[in-house]
């Protein structure tokens, strides 16, 4: 393993209408070996359906210690929170 290689996060999905969760990382020259390599690594039992790779120079996050100012806007606008729908009973997944 080449750790010059650029470092890629790996999301899987492992069934139709889930999300992809993230499952690892792994370094690897280009996206398509990465994908390739994510297939080799994290879905061994054929567990998924669908590999996301992103490089992760390309991700970019908000700063843990700035989660009060970021997050409290969201707290007075209750109409945003999910609690005043209903679901019917076949939508699974949610």
């Amino acid at each position: 393993m080449n750790n010059e290689e650029p470092l890629w996060e790996v999301f899987i999905r492992s069934k139709q209408g889930l999300d992809h969760k993230h499952v690892g990382s792994l370094h690897a020259a280009d996206a398509q070996t990465a994908i390739e390599n994510a297939r080799d690594v994290y879905t061994r039992r054929m567990e998924g359906v669908s590999i996301w790779v992103v490089e992760s120079k390309n991700i970019h996050s908000s700063n843990p210690d700035e989660a009060a100012s970021l997050y409290d806007p969201a707290n007075d606008k209750i109409y945003r929170h999910p609690t005043f729908y209903n679901l019917p009973d076949e939508l699974k997944h949610m």
